[in-house]
């Protein structure tokens, strides 16, 4: 790097408040605090490790952890050294997790050795044992003194004894890669979202300032965060880790959702501040609805909620709101766009359905299939640019040409924008319907298939049809107690929709298959056919 060029490295996030307030909580895990300063000397311990084994600027790291102080550690940890981060699913088998290494030319793997239900470390090392480039794999143990539970692995404690608590953080450019974030790969391969310095610190400044009425402390009282999305997800890790981290907050870990320990950890721990995709809400109102919860303490001490990840019903966020009497707002963004880029800002009134306007430095647009602005209220492809958009895919040249043709990231997304510049998801692409030569959106039936009293959660999708090309089905989630036959839904359903939307398949399912960061599997749907 040349003499006085300018540097930002996100890892400055928590080296400010270690500097500020070093005592300060930092990370609250299984009710045990860890200060900004405790949080910077251990990334900084890990970071002279990283150096000692010649890991550096522009090198890749990947990182295997769910929702423990662990996952903070390393990731600021490897940014500090100037190399970037690649986040890997806790749920990803052996298989993946070869493909995700080789991909990101990752040449070292933290991994939390996990437990007997989700044996991360064997998992990973077996994938490790697939690719040669890959030279180092270090095991996150939960008791300090413990051996590695894999052999030819070392443990974090063996490579961060006697090393310093201070490091000298790379002057990385803002333009140089921080992290490499994966997309699900529902068409073809997984590709890596390559996000920088940049592309993060701009996102997280501006989603902390649209926050700002409920996160800031001026008032010298420390806000608390509650994360139960994985921290291997952009959401997760950008909007609720970075942020709070970057507000002096207090950031308390959930390794995994479930309705009872995330009402009690949001009471006990007297959280202001949560976010969640549609399905953690709905679980949350069908656990209070059937078991009861005192709810005062909670509403006392939430100022805002926040959804994202997919479009939540309106229904859902409209019972929501009254049960736990705190105002949710909903917003859209993508692995590619650092995450956020629309949402429905505190100075201007929620529109239910739609994720909110455009967020401080970025355009967002609906284009036609000829990258045409499509009139106010007509639906078409979702368009992105701004600050907050990745450099591109990682060794993927032909995609990024793709993805960023007439100058705009294209998403993948259909909605359609509203005159007063609100915009609504209406589907992605690949989910939407076509049936005998009319598009059917899967998100226009859910919304009003929610309505019905006695439907708790539903998912439309497209089966094969020999006559039409394919024909709609819905799988249904009835409320507890509900009487609802696949004859009387349909006929509810023709009263409700066009002859051609209206679905002829009806299946009734206890629950859906929900993927690791909380979204309806669609694609298990569709496979099981």
């Amino acid at each position: 790097m040349e003499s006085g060029a300018t540097t930002l490295n996100l890892a400055s996030i928590i080296e400010h408040h270690a500097r500020l307030a070093p005592d300060k909580d930092a990370i609250v895990w299984n009710q045990q605090p860890i200060s900004y300063g405790r949080l910077n000397a251990l990334a900084n311990q890990v970071a002279n490790a990283l150096v000692e084994m010649r890991i550096g600027h522009g090198d890749k790291v990947a990182l295997c952890c769910p929702n423990l102080p662990f996952f903070p550690i390393v990731y600021y940890a490897i940014m500090k050294t100037g190399a970037a981060v690649v986040p890997l699913s806790v749920l990803f088998k052996p298989r993946e997790i070869a493909y995700h290494l080789e991909d990101s030319d990752a040449k070292a793997v933290f991994v939390f050795e996990g437990t007997n239900e989700l044996p991360l470390a064997a998992t990973v090392k077996e994938g490790f044992d697939r690719v040669a480039a890959c030279e180092t794999l270090i095991v996150m143990t939960s008791e300090p003194t413990a051996a590695s539970p894999i052999g030819g692995a070392k443990t974090l404690a063996e490579i961060t004894r006697d090393k310093p608590e201070t490091f000298e953080t790379f002057p990385t450019a803002p333009h140089d890669t921080c992290v490499i974030l994966y997309t699900s790969g529902t068409t073809g391969q997984p590709k890596g979202a390559e996000l920088t310095h940049l592309n993060l610190m701009t996102n997280v400044t501006t989603v902390y300032s649209i926050h700002l009425p409920v996160l800031d402390f001026t008032d010298g009282v420390q806000k608390t965060c509650l994360i139960t999305l994985p921290l291997f997800h952009t959401t997760g890790q950008t909007v609720q880790m970075n942020v709070n981290l970057y507000a002096g907050n207090r950031v308390v870990l959930l390794p995994r959702f479930d309705a009872p320990t995330t009402l009690e950890t949001l009471e006990r721990e007297k959280v202001n501040f949560w976010v969640g995709v549609p399905t953690m809400f709905w679980a949350l109102l069908k656990y209070v609805e059937e078991n009861g919860y005192d709810l005062k303490t909670i509403t006392e001490n939430m100022k805002i909620c926040t959804s994202g990840g997919a479009p939540m019903p309106v229904e859902v966020m409209k019972d929501f709101q009254t049960v736990f009497g705190v105002r949710v707002l909903e917003g859209y963004g993508l692995s590619e766009t650092s995450p956020l880029a629309t949402f429905n800002h505190f100075e201007k009134p929620s529109k239910p359905g739609t994720v909110g306007q455009p967020i401080f430095g970025v355009d967002v647009r609906c284009f036609d299939e000829n990258d045409a602005e499509v009139p106010r209220g007509t639906r078409g492809e979702v368009v992105i640019r701004g600050s907050n958009v990745m450099k591109g895919y990682y060794k993927r040249p032909e995609a990024t040409a793709e993805a960023f043709r007439s100058g705009w990231f294209h998403s993948g997304d259909i909605g359609i924008m509203d005159a007063e510049g609100y915009l609504a998801i209406v589907d992605r692409k690949k989910d939407m319907i076509l049936r005998g030569g009319y598009n059917i959106y899967p998100r226009e039936l859910e919304e009003v298939m929610m309505t019905h009293e006695a439907v708790s959660l539903c998912a439309v999708i497209a089966v094969p049809d020999e006559r039409l090309g394919e024909e709609v089905k819905a799988f249904v989630v009835r409320k507890m107690g509900a009487e609802l036959t696949e004859e009387t839904f349909i006929e509810w359903c023709r009263t409700q929709f066009a002859a051609n939307k209206y679905p002829r398949y009806v299946e009734f399912r206890s629950e859906l298959p929900i993927g690791g960061t909380g979204k309806i599997l669609k694609r298990a749907l569709r496979e099981e056919g």
